[in-house]
């Protein structure tokens, strides 16, 4: 096993399926059944989930940016919060910790704890982003893994890793198997957000990006298997 402890970035959009909205049920259960396989393997575990498949800054653009990205905040809550069902469903300990308090719905945000409760084998869902407007999901999880030493990042997108295009928009695009960060930030590739790859970077966190759509890639990439693009 490569990987003692991990931080798993999960897309809303990914989330969605093939849906445009929303949360696709077997995707959530697909995704949950690999990260049981992935605790049971004695892998540490924690997540970061997205929001767009509720909420993206798109929708927003006449309001306000800090009112678009809280009410982003808010859609990572309902994704952690289904999330959390879905893995204590199938018997897998979790801990919800949220960066806005909700003490009704989840546990502050708390290094020492969320360290903690990954030590005794439990999954924690990290939700609402950083706390702050202006920073994507991506950073949030490049921030609580630094925070949280993780070994690296799992980053599950509804893409198959990175390209020099977008693959959706360019049939000719081509794909990486390994790039570094800095390639990705001089060429300004929109796999993820660029502050968090400069965060990565400083904290040499590599991050292995790979389709959800076959949530085993979870279990291939902590097996040390080549799936989808490491960057490192």
């Amino acid at each position: 096993m490569s990987f003692k402890r991990v931080l798993i970035k999960i897309s809303g959009e990914a989330l969605a399926g093939n849906k445009e909205f929303g949360i696709n049920e077997d995707v959530l259960t697909g995704i949950s059944k690999s990260i049981k396989k992935a605790n049971e393997m004695g892998t540490e575990i924690a997540v970061v989930v997205g929001g767009g498949n509720i909420w993206r800054g798109k929708y927003g653009k006449k309001m306000d940016r800090s009112a678009s990205d809280h009410m982003g905040m808010l859609a990572t809550v309902i994704n952690g919060v289904a999330l959390q069902a879905a893995l204590e469903e199938i018997g897998v300990e979790t801990r919800l910790q949220t960066a806005i308090e909700m003490k009704q719905i989840s546990e502050p945000y708390i290094r020492r704890r969320a360290v903690r409760h990954l030590e005794k084998g439990r999954v924690v869902i990290f939700s609402a982003g950083t706390g702050n407007p202006f920073f994507t999901t991506d950073t949030a999880a490049a921030l609580r893994a630094a925070e949280i030493e993780a070994d690296a990042i799992l980053l599950a997108k509804n893409v198959d890793g990175v390209y020099d295009s977008d693959p959706n928009e360019n049939k000719e695009a081509i794909k990486y198997n390994e790039i570094s960060y800095s390639e990705i930030i001089n060429k300004k590739l929109r796999a993820l957000d660029l502050t968090a790859v400069s965060l990565c970077m400083d904290n040499n966190i590599p991050i292995h990006v790979f389709a959800i759509e076959q949530p085993e890639n979870i279990i291939n990439v902590l097996n040390g298997q080549n799936v989808g693009t490491i960057i490192k």
